[in-house]
C-alpha cells in the first residue's frame, strides 16, 4: 500500500509540474517583476534561480518537483531541479512558480555548488494567494490578494544571503507539515 501511494504521489507531482510545460522562463520572470516588492531584488541581487512550474501534492506524505534556470548578472549560467519532501497534515495539490534571489557571489556560489537545501525554517513571501502565511525561526511572512498587482505583500529582505518569492498558479492544498527543499545545479557548457 505504501509503495502504491508513493508511486501515486510521484506521478501526481510530475503531472502537475508539467501541466504548463510551455510556460517560458521570460514570462515567469515578468510575472514576478510586476510586484514592486520583488522588482527591487532584480535590480540589486547578484543573481537568481527561477522555477516556472513546481507541482506539489500531498496526502500525509507530500512532495514537490520543478525544473528551473539559474542566472548570474542577468545571464543564464545553468539549470536546476528542485525536489521537496514533507510529512504532516496535508491533502491536495497545487502548482506554483518560485524565484530565489542571491544577495552576493557567496550566496550564488553556495547554490551552484549543487547541494543547496532549504530546511523547515526557510521562509518565502507568497505574492499571490487568497490568504496564506508561512513562518519559520528566521521570520514570518504573509500575503493576501488575488494577483501580483493587487496583493498585500510583506516586505522581506535576505535571510542567509537568499530571498525567496512564490507565485501561486492554482490548485487546492490544505497543509500543516514540515519539510525541506533540495536543489541540484548543472552548469551550461560553453
Amino acid at each position: 500500500m505504501k509503495k502504491i501511494s508513493g508511486l501515486f504521489i510521484a506521478a501526481l507531482i510530475f503531472g502537475i509540474s508539467t501541466i504548463a510545460a510551455a510556460d517560458d522562463f521570460t514570462s515567469t520572470v515578468e510575472a514576478f517583476r510586476v510586484s514592486p516588492v520583488v522588482e527591487k531584488f532584480f535590480q540589486y541581487s547578484y543573481g537568481y534561480a527561477v522555477f516556472p512550474n513546481i507541482g506539489k501534492v500531498g496526502y500525509i506524505v507530500g512532495g514537490s518537483y520543478g525544473e528551473g534556470l539559474v542566472y548570474e548578472g542577468g545571464k543564464v549560467t545553468g539549470k536546476s531541479t528542485m525536489i521537496e519532501g514533507s510529512i504532516g497534515l496535508q491533502l491536495g495539490g497545487k502548482l506554483f512558480s518560485e524565484i530565489i534571489f542571491f544577495q552576493d557571489k557567496n550566496a550564488y556560489d553556495s547554490f551552484t555548488s549543487g547541494n543547496f537545501e532549504f530546511d523547515a525554517t526557510a521562509q518565502a513571501v507568497i505574492i499571490t494567494a487568497s490568504g496564506e502565511a508561512q513562518a519559520g525561526s528566521s521570520g514570518f511572512s504573509a500575503a493576501a490578494g488575488v494577483s501580483p498587482n493587487s496583493s498585500v505583500q510583506a516586505e522581506s529582505g535576505y535571510v542567509n544571503g537568499v530571498a525567496t518569492f512564490v507565485h501561486t498558479k492554482g490548485g487546492l492544498m490544505y497543509e500543516l507539515s514540515i519539510g525541506g527543499q533540495k536543489f541540484s545545479y548543472s552548469p551550461f557548457r560553453l
